[in-house]
């Protein structure tokens, strides 16, 4: 049976159970996509059908990685599919299980609250969007937030995360932001403010036209400016 049933792979070169990163990341990225979708879906249409079904999916996906065997989870044998000719980055498998505990733990949550017991609550909302957050920073950037509290809170400095954050190192000089790249970023966004700004003026005067057009008609003055 044990050899079903376990956490993390014996990788020669490594002094313990690792995972693959790579399809750690892209199992948080195939979650990602419905997790917001049934996120808005649920936030526009007050409709939770497809957020009932994504949170049990989401649920019982994070029991079967770390109780029963990664391997053997929905989201990571897709992603493992995708990824599969990539050279394997492997990662500590310890910190990985800390953070899907996290993960499992607010599933449970939001699985009592929104199918079982159906609370409305804001509390919810919160935790889809923590969980939508912790998914895209791994999915986005590669940065494990789970991996990274598991760090904090270990006396003994962990081995293998992930990005090799958990080394000692100084930053390699194109990795440094300059200060030309935070005056690009400076400008790209007061441009986006900006843009935005005039678009809904613009928006905002068309409106206001149309109502002053639609009174006149409403008080027979169509016909006057013919």
């Amino acid at each position: 049976m044990n050899q079903y049933i376990y956490f993390g792979e014996s990788v020669k070169g490594y002094e313990i159970p690792v995972l693959n990163e790579r399809e750690a990341r892209a199992g948080a990225g195939i979650l990602l996509l419905p997790a917001i979708a049934s996120f808005v879906n649920s936030y526009l249409t007050h409709n939770f059908i497809f957020t009932k079904v994504f949170v049990t999916v989401f649920m019982v996906d994070f029991f079967i990685r770390i109780f029963i065997n990664p391997n053997y989870a929905p989201s990571l044998i897709i992603g493992r599919f995708f990824v599969q000719n990539q050279t394997p980055e492997y990662v500590g498998a310890q910190q990985k299980r800390f953070a899907w505990s996290i993960g499992f733990v607010l599933s449970v949550i939001m699985f009592l609250i929104i199918v079982i017991f159906e609370i409305m609550t804001s509390i919810k909302i919160a935790i889809c969007l923590l969980c939508i957050t912790f998914l895209f920073s791994e999915t986005a950037f590669g940065i494990c937030i789970g991996c990274i509290l598991y760090h904090k809170t270990q006396k003994n400095r962990p081995l293998y995360c992930p990005g090799s954050v958990c080394e000692i190192k100084t930053k390699e000089k194109i990795q440094q932001f300059s200060k030309l790249q935070m005056i690009s970023l400076t400008l790209f966004f007061t441009g986006l403010y900006f843009l935005s700004s005039s678009i809904n003026q613009n928006e905002q005067y068309i409106e206001k036209n149309i109502s002053t057009k639609l009174m006149k008609c409403e008080a027979g003055k169509c016909g006057s400016s013919m």
